[in-house]
């Protein structure tokens, strides 16, 4: 598979490690726009606008409650389970998308879950704790990085 590929995948599931819905909104809004072919795959329904809607509400909602203190640690049992599934989902999508196994991508964008979900999680804490941003700052901080780098893996994809 071309390394474009592979980074993309990884990348799509790091993005569901920082924000766990945004990797699968977008990831849907560009099946919806034509950037990924999913037409013959059983991830279809990714790019129906029913979908397409509620994951971009459920995204959202995410990077509201973000903010507040209501959601659990992404590092805890169901924050981890949750981003798995989601990186995991996104992963399989990009991969499939330019005829890779669906295994294969979710495996990989399992990998990236991981990476973003600790990598963010750890780097968010250090910036508040050695810096003078709030938590809210740097949560504003991560929410555009993820967008930003999602938009941008996809239209290469």
């Amino acid at each position: 598979m071309d390394e474009k590929v592979l980074i993309c995948t990884l990348g799509i599931g790091f993005v569901a490690g920082l924000r766990s819905m945004t990797a699968p909104a977008l990831v849907s809004w560009a099946a919806y726009l034509g950037w990924l072919d999913l037409s013959t795959g059983p991830l279809n329904f990714l790019s129906f606008p029913a979908v397409v809607i509620l994951l971009t509400v459920w995204a959202l909602f995410e990077l509201v409650l973000d903010k507040t203190d209501k959601l659990g640690r992404r590092t805890g049992t169901l924050g981890l389970i949750f981003r798995i599934v989601t990186g995991s989902l996104s992963g399989a999508a990009v991969y499939s998308a330019t005829g890779g196994a669906l295994a294969s991508g979710a495996a990989i964008g399992l990998a990236g879950a991981m990476i973003g979900t600790f990598g963010g999680y750890y780097s968010r804490r250090a910036l508040v704790e050695k810096s003078s941003f709030s938590d809210f700052t740097v949560a504003i901080f991560e929410d555009l990085v993820a967008i930003v780098l999602g938009l941008s893996l996809l239209r290469l994809s």
